[in-house]
């Protein structure tokens, strides 16, 4: 597979920050009370991952190891606060509806953690590609998770009547417990499909057992005593 189509993939299926993964639970559990709002948030958070990792590869050779962590950081928090103010003049209703966590996306750990583990040692447009990949599949678990809450909780879908007038809405599903419900929910699916985390490579012969892998467990001495 392409590499960059790889990342895109690992992105939405293999390693999606919500359901693979399961960061970014503050956002994902807070404003995904409608589809409209989860749908701004991911977006806002998929803008700010593709141009972070665009410039954190790019200054990678630049930015000294030791205050690498801050220098991020003050790289996403100005991204942040751009998409803020952006969003303040041009979407107002949804910035409203999202009110601080729109800040908060900050301390987001998926954003820090791929400028960590991905971006500062990538060139820019695998960097690109990876924050465009996590993105979406941030993007796509909010809107799914945004979906069924609403649906179930009030019977629209983006504001519009979908149940029957008959439909007795289920006030739970707008609330945080309703949160976690469809979470999980969604979750066991993706389990019993068996799409699991599976970057970790093993070696050919490796059984998962680490305790008793003869390798892994000899000492300097006996590896000497071997030679």
């Amino acid at each position: 597979m392409n590499k960059y189509l790889e990342r895109l993939y690992n992105g939405i299926i293999k390693e999606n920050p919500t359901f693979i993964l399961i960061l970014g639970m503050c956002p994902t559990l807070a404003v995904t009370t409608s589809v409209s709002n989860a749908f701004g948030m991911g977006v806002s958070t998929m803008a700010v991952l593709i141009l972070s990792n665009l410039i954190i590869s790019l200054l990678r050779k630049v930015i000294p190891d030791k205050v690498r962590i801050p220098a991020y950081i003050v790289v996403i928090a100005s991204l942040v606060t751009v998409v803020e103010l952006l969003m303040q003049a041009y979407a107002r209703s949804l910035s409203a509806s999202l009110g601080l966590y729109i800040p908060l996306i900050v301390v987001n750990c998926i954003i820090l953690g791929r400028a960590e583990a991905y971006a500062a040692k990538n060139p820019p447009l695998l960097a690109v590609a990876d924050g465009l990949g996590m993105g979406l599949g941030f993007t796509i678990a909010l809107s799914l998770i945004g979906l069924f809450r609403e649906l179930i909780g009030n019977g629209t879908v983006l504001g519009f009547q979908v149940m029957p007038e008959s439909y007795v809405p289920v006030a739970i599903f707008t609330r945080a417990p309703g949160a976690f419900i469809v979470l999980g929910a969604l979750i066991a699916v993706l389990n019993a499909l068996k799409i699991k985390n599976n970057s970790a490579k093993k070696v050919e012969g490796c059984n998962g057992d680490c305790c008793h892998c003869s390798s892994a467990c000899e000492t300097p001495d006996k590896k000497k005593e071997v030679e």
